[in-house]
């Protein structure tokens, strides 16, 4: 329960407030009831507090032209998770006398809260900063209604560790384009507020207003749902918890964790934490997460330090945070000053087959379908597709792998999804382009065996293990006794690896060749810019 994450407990809301004093708590990414600033403001300066969560048509409304069952941008299991998200919050607030309030979204949720604060006579209007793009468009639109009309807003940062306005502030402006230099800006975080509630204000008087309860999948429209696969990932607070505290007693690990490591294969008992959604959908407090681990590491004593340790990981997050808040156009190619311009090749047959895991390398495939059944994958699977799709084999936009990962991830995260990509295809923060991710040899290093492929893809579960990541090498006759014949049951590699790396390999070196032309030209056209103020 939310209480584990507090040490102590205090009243649950001030005595009544002489004059009527309505809360209006817009819960968005904040899911969750223990260190949350703003409900712990709403709380405090309010006699009526009313929680309120509204469905976005952009995320939840079915969308039959999507290439998944889902919406326009998610697919089911996340729609799922989140759903999951909200139960769980709705019953941690019916617990302390509260519920949630369940509203459908207008255009979009800002137009619904807009009307229900004048509706319900709110006075102060509580919910957490976003720093993505659309979350600040709608947090423009609320808070020009509500100076319009007299309400008290408070918008604290609370999804990440550092507000990424202040590091930016430190760095001159700019936002820091290396980890190390975003460390040494950042400095300590806050801690998480150490509070616990017997209850909460009631819930005023909502008048006529349509309220819903929390949906079900099938409520939101989606009738003809077919689960192959149940993700092993349930969303809400509570599970999230439920995670870390399990997490934390293998103190042992969470010392010796060092990324890069770790087994991607590993399936049945993932080689992580798996506390990714929870922090994106903020079940789980990015700050009360780092408290516990700090807490561990003065426990253990010797422990793995930034970046490769487990609070490094979140230093990471911390950091794409950062760079997209401070980067203009940080979701695209053309537009970004930070992103090398790549003339990727335009081909929707070969991204079809990435995206469904028909490539014909097993390894591939099997992390992609189990991104499309689970909703998550290891970060060493991940980088392994995003390779392959972008400078290793395929040579295809990196905005297009971008999209299927925001679709389909659990965990899918404006900021870090963007940021990783912009990694992986070395458009950005990581410039050895030729260090490749082997679709063959980098998966069969973990699991010589195959056990992983041989799950996600079954009609290759007869193949002997010494064709099992190259099925087309195996004789016909191996192929016949395996029931798997290759260009039939299974296809045939879309391109050749070797042939393919060596030609994505050239392709980035002209690009990384013209780029450092161009930068000697503006330095040198600088310089002759300077001596010439000078002669002045």
């Amino acid at each position: 329960m939310a209480s584990e994450a507090a040490a102590s407990s205090i009243s649950s809301f001030p005595r009544r407030l002489a004059m009527e004093s309505n809360a209006l708590l817009w819960f968005r990414k904040g899911l969750r009831i223990h260190d949350n600033p703003a409900l712990d403001y709403a709380r405090r300066e309010s006699n009526n507090l009313f929680p309120v969560f509204v469905i976005d048509p952009r995320y939840l409304h079915p969308d039959s032209s999507a290439f998944s069952l889902g919406s326009t941008r998610a697919g089911i299991n996340r729609i799922r998770f989140l759903l999951e998200c909200l139960s769980d919050l709705d019953s941690s607030l019916r617990r302390l006398g509260s519920r949630l309030l369940v509203l459908r979204g207008d255009s979009d949720p800002a137009s619904a809260i807009c009307r229900i604060v004048k509706e319900w006579k709110i006075r102060k209007l509580c919910f957490e900063y976003d720093t993505e793009p659309y979350g600040q468009e709608l947090d423009r639109k609320v808070k020009d209604f509500a100076s319009k009309h007299g309400i008290e807003v408070f918008c604290p940062v609370s999804h990440t560790l550092f507000n990424p306005a202040d590091v930016i502030g430190k760095n001159g402006g700019k936002p820091p384009l290396t980890y190390q230099s975003f460390i040494a800006l950042a400095g300590k975080p806050e801690g998480p507020l150490e509070v616990t509630y017997s209850e909460l204000p009631p819930v005023g008087n909502v008048g006529e207003s349509e309220l819903l309860t929390v949906p079900t999948i099938e409520e939101l429209g989606y009738k003809e749902m077919i689960e192959e696969e149940f993700p092993p990932f349930r969303g809400g607070e509570s599970e999230a918890l439920r995670r870390l505290k399990e997490v934390l007693k293998d103190k042992e690990w969470i010392a010796n964790f060092e990324k890069p490591k770790g087994d991607p294969s590993a399936f049945l008992k993932p080689a992580t934490t798996v506390l990714s959604p929870y922090l994106k959908f903020g079940c789980l407090s990015s700050r009360y997460f780092y408290q516990r681990l700090h807490n561990v590491y003065q426990i253990v004593g010797k422990h793995t330090s930034p970046p490769v340790s487990l609070l490094g990981q979140l230093l990471w997050r911390e950091f794409f945070y950062t760079v997209a808040f401070g980067t203009p156009n940080f979701d695209q190619m053309i537009g970004n000053k930070i992103c090398k311009q790549v003339p990727w090749r335009e081909d929707e047959a070969l991204l079809v087959a990435w995206r469904e895991g028909r490539t014909g390398y097993p390894w591939i495939d099997a992390i992609m379908i189990q991104l499309k059944k689970w909703g998550w994958m290891h970060h060493l699977a991940r980088h392994s597709v995003a390779c392959f799709l972008t400078r290793g084999d395929l040579f295809i936009h990196w905005e297009k792998g971008r999209d299927v990962f925001e679709r389909l991830l659990l965990d899918s995260d404006w900021a870090i999804n963007n940021g990783n990509w912009l990694w992986l295809s070395s458009s950005a923060f990581f410039n050895q382009y030729y260090r490749i991710y082997s679709p063959i040899s980098f998966g069969k290093k973990y699991d010589p065996d195959g056990k992983y492929i041989r799950h996600f893809i079954p009609v290759l579960k007869d193949i002997p293990n010494e064709y099992v990541y190259e099925p087309w090498t195996a004789p016909l006759s191996v192929q016949r006794k395996a029931n798997c014949i290759i260009g039939k049951d299974y296809p045939r590699p879309v391109v050749s690896h070797d042939t393919a790396s060596k030609e994505c390999k050239k392709k980035m070196g002209e690009v990384y060749a013209k780029d450092r032309s161009m930068k000697s030209c503006k330095k040198e056209s600088s310089k002759s810019a300077t001596l010439r103020k000078r002669k002045k």
